[in-house]
């Protein structure tokens, strides 16, 4: 078989029970394919000795005969996760030598289940950011182009590198974290799937924390049946992480009847922003078209807080990132700054955080202490959350009614040139996040499916949100997406 690194999970997984292949071909295609694809950035820590005694071992596993879904596949794992003995940055320098002495509770699962680390993935600083502009290891780039322009692309972010990587075929799928869209915005911008699942499914042990209440974990992948693969080894109940749900996991994949006949999908007015490009509305528009087709009902419904989601989640996730953010003080792990004579234990925190954070970073450290203070702890923080609860009725309410998903836009466009936002105002960035963020505030699963492109043929995306804990039933509706859509566009190789 030729192109090995090209194939996805699935058609993967079948290679390697049929005796076409083995996990150390497949393994070796994908370092190959990463040597050559230094211009995306995309892998910032290599470890192939680790992958091939990975594949070595998952080759062994397969030929007894009792290999489960993910053995012997090569993926990239998210500069987020803590894998032992593995450079686990978080994409900052204040991180910079912590070798973790304990693997993720995630990465232990995808292990567990014979999957193969190619290496760790480039990202946005602490999962902070919409482009994986703010990262230590600079850019990730898309490997899409528009047209016959050379200008280099964001990936989106913060899972940016996870993306990237996909979207090239330098991994056959990628772990990603999503705290307000960083699986779903990044998946739009290159033609890839990514799903963030109820918050609770996927432990969060052993994964940096950004904004402890909003963080999930899930697979980035190149079509919904991989992600049901994946996600199905990734989720589990963990003691270790007190948010934890304990249910059972269903076989995702067995799910996948991509029969949406009498389902119910509710449509959001309130998605339809002033100022949204005519593309990503017909986008939406042939969604909807799509899902009515296949038998779905489309039934119009009211989100009546929506518009409150962005100034709630960048009050909430900042002020939950200097809570979090605190631990890195130079003393115990991670990079310290070199003190003068005098200095004492305030001068270094404040010498190494200047150092150590970027500024992307510190804005939203100073922004998350300024609304936990005294004197606007009520008036920010307090509210926010009171409108986190309202934005969460909002979803109740329209699932009592029998509505079964939603269909929205992923992004409110295309993706941008890296550089083309970075000198605007920062707000006009968080706007990346208008359609995600309300799916992490309610705690809900969200998918993001690739179903067209735009005039430039960058690919576009489209979201469907579930009920909380039915993912199963959310990837069958994405399925349904998936096939109607017949997305099938690859970015041309220039790296």
């Amino acid at each position: 078989m030729t192109d090995l690194n090209k194939l996805g999970l699935a058609q993967a997984r079948d290679a390697l029970r049929n005796g076409e292949t083995t996990s150390k071909a497949l393994t070796e295609a994908c370092l190959g394919a990463i040597e050559g694809a230094g211009a995306l950035n995309a892998f910032v820590h290599h470890t192939p000795e680790i992958a091939m005694e990975q594949a070595a071992a998952a080759d062994a596993r397969i030929a007894k005969g009792d290999a489960p879904a993910m053995c012997g596949l090569p993926i990239g794992i998210k500069d987020l996760f803590c894998t032992k003995g593995v450079p686990s940055q978080a994409g900052s320098r204040i991180l910079q030598g912590f070798l973790p002495e304990y693997e993720s509770t995630i990465t232990q699962n995808l292990f567990d289940n014979g999957a193969v680390m190619l290496g760790k993935l480039n990202m946005d600083e602490f999962a902070m950011g919409s482009s994986n502009e703010t990262s230590v290891y600079g850019n990730a780039v898309n490997p899409w182009r528009r047209g016959n322009d050379d200008a280099a692309l964001t990936p989106g972010g913060s899972s940016g590198g996870s993306a990237s990587a996909v979207a090239a075929d330098l991994c056959l799928a990628a772990t990603g974290t999503d705290t307000g869209g960083s699986i779903r915005q990044p998946a739009a911008f290159t033609g890839t799937v990514g799903i963030k699942p109820t918050y609770g499914r996927c432990s969060r042990w052993g994964v940096v924390a950004f904004a402890s209440s909003l963080d999930q974990a899930g697979p980035m992948t190149k079509s919904v049946r991989d992600a049901a693969i994946m996600l199905e080894a990734m989720c589990g109940h963990d003691p270790k992480d007190s948010t934890s749900a304990d249910l059972a996991v269903p076989n995702f994949e067995a799910a996948l009847t991509g029969d949406v006949r009498g389902k119910k999908i509710g449509i959001p007015k309130e998605y339809r922003m002033d100022g949204m490009p005519d593309e990503i509305e017909a986008l939406w528009q042939d969604g909807i078209a799509m899902m009515k087709d296949a038998g779905a009902e489309i039934v119009d419904i009211s989100l009546p807080h929506t518009k409150y989601a962005l100034p709630a989640y960048y009050v909430i996730a900042p002020a939950e990132a200097s809570s979090n953010l605190a631990r890195y003080d130079g003393v115990r792990y991670g990079h310290r700054a070199k003190l003068e004579h005098g200095d004492g234990i305030t001068e270094m925190y404040e010498k190494t955080r200047a150092e150590g954070f970027g500024p992307e970073v510190q804005r939203r450290v100073m922004i998350g202490t300024y609304v936990l203070s005294a004197g606007f702890y009520d008036a920010y923080y307090n509210r926010a959350r009171r409108v986190r609860t309202l934005i969460k009725k909002d979803f109740e309410d329209v699932f009592a009614q029998g509505i079964d998903s939603i269909l929205t836009p992923a992004t409110p466009s295309a993706a941008f040139g890296l550089g083309e936002m970075t000198d605007a105002d920062p707000v006009a960035m968080y706007l990346n996040d208008v359609f995600t963020v309300t799916v992490n505030l309610a705690g809900l699963p969200g998918i993001a499916v690739p179903t067209g492109t735009d005039r430039q043929g960058l690919p576009l995306g489209l979201q469907l949100i579930g009920r909380p804990w039915e993912e199963a039933d959310l990837l069958s509706s994405a399925y349904a997406l998936e096939r109607a859509a017949g997305f099938v566009a690859k970015p041309e190789k220039w790296w």
